[in-house]
């Protein structure tokens, strides 16, 4: 029992150490990115269990041999770690305040009420993270937008009182283009921006090593264009469209801002309009053919991952620089926000930070960046202290984005 009472804690002592100090190096990446993940957004519930667990063991078993002091010790710098995770964690919310701030001016709030408005209760939320349900969302389930099967569907959530002439929000899941579905990530947005009127869109693509580049690209605009179409039927303006998305969907979600009507990616439509007014990508990826000169982009370069994506007889650089965000910045390129997490074992913070520099240059159009300390990969995934902070954060600058599009009217206030 002791032994036991030891080694959990123990455990619990590295993961909340690896949670604020995640283990440096590729070998390590994917270990560090889960358990840190899992650690610092779980944190409160963590720390609540360790609490337990020990209170537990010490009126049961005291604290009367030297294994009992051990794992008391261990306990506590892991009940330390956590308190410090969750302290990082309610940041976020300042720091993506401060990133709209700085890009949209001190009072972009002033330009529209609905800015302000607010989605569900923070603590519902939290106290069971796993569950995605909204009651005051409706989702309509596999509509096809094109041939291709599962791969070629999408998935609309609105408010139960579908308002009218809604502006929209296209979400593309992440995976590293070789795994993921619509189902699993960017739930907790697009029920925030459903319930607040919006219409959210969550696409399938063809996925790696079956799908070679641009089919990905190719099958989001194929979205688009049948949103630009069929929308309407569910509520939605298309004169109105922001894209976002995670890691390889936080890709994408570039490409498909700095790419718009472009006939490259758009065989056989090449007359369709695909032009989106805001871009939100989550650590993303955003140098592909490492122009950047970061180490850890140029180890990614130069591995068995980019031909799985762009085939074996892609060509570098050339080709890798056509799947490149960074090599197609542009000065029309729309409303950009980028969030990255500072503590990301997957993709380096120092891609993002230099794809911003980059897009603020030549862009026309306000590139606002969050920088979140102690945020791993994927930290938005489900409800956190922190992801619940970033969301209503993101569908501040989505409304402001929607305002200055100044021929969309607002969605209508849901009853």
């Amino acid at each position: 029992m002791t032994r036991g009472f030891v080694l959990r804690h123990g455990v619990g002592a590295a993961l909340a150490a690896n949670a604020l100090r995640p283990l440096p190096g590729a070998p390590t990446s994917v270990f560090a990115f889960f358990s840190g993940w899992l650690t610092t957004e779980l944190a409160p519930h963590l720390l609540a269990a360790t609490a337990a667990d020990t209170a537990v063991h010490v009126a049961r078993h005291g604290i009367r041999s030297r294994t009992d002091r051990i794992g008391v010790a261990l306990a506590i710098a892991s009940m330390s770690g956590l308190a410090a995770a969750i302290a990082t964690g309610r940041g976020a919310g300042e720091e993506a305040e401060s990133a709209l701030v700085e890009a949209l001016g001190e009072n972009y709030t002033d330009r529209d009420d609905a800015i302000e408005r607010s989605g569900r209760p923070v603590w519902r939320q939290l106290l069971n993270p796993f569950r995605m349900a909204n009651e005051d969302v409706t989702r309509i389930r596999n509509l096809a937008y094109g041939p291709g099967g599962r791969r070629a569907q999408l998935d609309i959530y609105h408010h139960k009182d579908r308002p009218a002439s809604s502006p929209i929000l296209l979400q593309i899941h992440g995976g590293g283009w070789v795994i993921g579905n619509k189902d699993q990530q960017g739930l907790p947005l697009m029920f925030e921006m459903a319930s607040r009127g919006w219409v959210c869109v969550a696409v399938n693509y063809p996925l790696s090593p079956r799908a070679k580049w641009p089919e990905h690209l190719v099958a989001i605009k194929q979205a688009l264009a049948w949103m630009r179409k069929n929308i309407e039927n569910y509520g939605g303006n298309p004169d109105f469209i922001a894209v976002t998305g995670g890691s390889a969907g936080g890709h994408l979600a570039a490409m498909v801002g700095l790419t718009a009507n472009d006939p490259r990616f758009q065989p056989g439509f090449e007359d369709a309009d695909t032009s989106v007014h805001a871009c939100v990508p989550y650590y993303g990826v955003y140098d592909i053919a490492g122009d950047s000169g970061i180490r850890a982009v140029l180890q990614r370069v130069h591995s068995g991952l980019m031909p799985l994506i762009l085939g074996r007889h892609a060509t570098f650089p050339d080709d890798y620089r056509a799947a490149s965000p960074l090599a197609q910045v542009r000065a029309d390129a729309p409303p950009f926000f980028v969030i990255h997490g500072a503590s990301d074992s997957l993709v380096p913070v120092a891609e993002a930070r230099f794809f911003v520099d980059e897009l603020r240059k030549v862009s026309r159009n306000p590139v606002a960046y969050a920088e979140l300390r102690g945020a791993q990969h994927a930290f938005d995934v489900f409800p956190s202290i922190r992801s619940i902070s970033v969301t209503q954060a993101v569908g501040r600058f989505l409304e402001w984005s929607r305002s200055a599009t100044t021929d969309v009217p607002a969605a209508e206030e849901p009853a």
